[in-house]
């Protein structure tokens, strides 16, 4: 869990509300359940047991962002990183979801943890694009007949070309001129599957500066996205495998393009607190 107690860092908060104009739910709503102090608050009534974690309370931890705007606006230093993890873990454990909500999150974690299926799931995607039919569904308004969710998905596609899909990072790219440091990359999962350009730019560039960039290509999923969404178990599950992969690497620092996998990778040891096999060695990661 957390080295500090929920309670503890439920109590940094003294509700100044600084954070209110840096949410982006509770300024496109206004509704106070819907911003960090007010999810904080729904938190502290669930750990003191005033409030029953139901599905409407849980709908208020779900609709979080988990963008994090809040935390570096917060004068107090409130962890608010640490307590909506812990509350979705709590969600997670606690509360029922619909066929149709467990049906889509067994979509997610089926698929973007996995750069392969990712890569997959790219080819219909591009063909959709290339073929005319993207253009032809949206402007129809045949989308409309879809569930919100799927709506969104679309809208989300990226654009990407038949190229894109076989680029993967190099194993091993030699630093120009003399060496200076030795790079470890994190590929990602999402950015090694529908963005790979960044990575393959990001190698050029510490390459040009001297660094050889180590990316192992059977490097899996960092856990970020079970993390964030509560699954600590998946997520200790995808870090084990992650940190055994670069402790076979000599690298003098470690870096990745995502900024939701790279939150993640800083708050290994935090992940592994009560774990003593694994503590030391995910603090070192980190």
């Amino acid at each position: 869990m957390i080295e500090r107690s929920e309670r503890d860092l439920i109590g940094d908060c003294v509700h100044c509300g600084f954070c209110l104009p840096t949410c982006p739910t509770y300024v496109s709503w206004g509704e106070e359940m819907d911003s960090p102090r007010g999810r904080i608050d729904l938190l502290k009534g669930v750990v003191d047991g005033e409030i029953t974690l139901d599905a409407e309370v849980a709908g208020h931890f779900d609709a979080c962002l988990g963008c994090m705007a809040c935390v570096t606006a917060c004068p107090s230093g409130v962890r608010y990183d640490k307590l909506i993890e812990s509350a979705r873990v709590r969600v997670e454990e606690t509360v029922p979801r619909s066929a149709g909500d467990r049906a889509f999150r067994e979509l997610v974690f089926a698929l973007f943890p996995y750069h392969q299926r990712l890569r997959l799931l790219a080819l219909p995607l591009i063909a959709y694009a290339a073929s005319g039919v993207r253009a032809f569904v949206r402007a129809s308004g045949v989308l409309r007949l879809l569930p919100a969710r799927l709506r969104r998905l679309e809208a989300l596609s990226p654009e990407m070309s038949f190229a894109d899909v076989h680029r993967d990072v190099s194993e091993r790219t030699p630093a120009r001129g003399q060496q200076r440091a030795r790079v470890g990359l994190v590929a990602g999962c999402v950015q090694r599957a529908f963005f790979p350009n960044v990575n393959a730019a990001t190698e050029r560039v510490l390459a040009a500066e001297g660094c050889e960039v180590i990316a192992p290509r059977d490097q899996g999923c960092c856990g970020a996205l079970s993390l964030h969404a509560g699954r600590r178990d998946e997520a200790r599950r995808f870090a084990r495998a992650l940190i055994a992969r670069f402790e076979r690497e000599a690298t003098d620092v470690v870096l990745v393009n995502a900024a939701g996998c790279g939150s993640a990778l800083k708050e290994y040891g935090d992940l592994f607190s009560d774990d003593p096999v694994w503590h030391e060695r995910a603090q070192r990661f980190a």
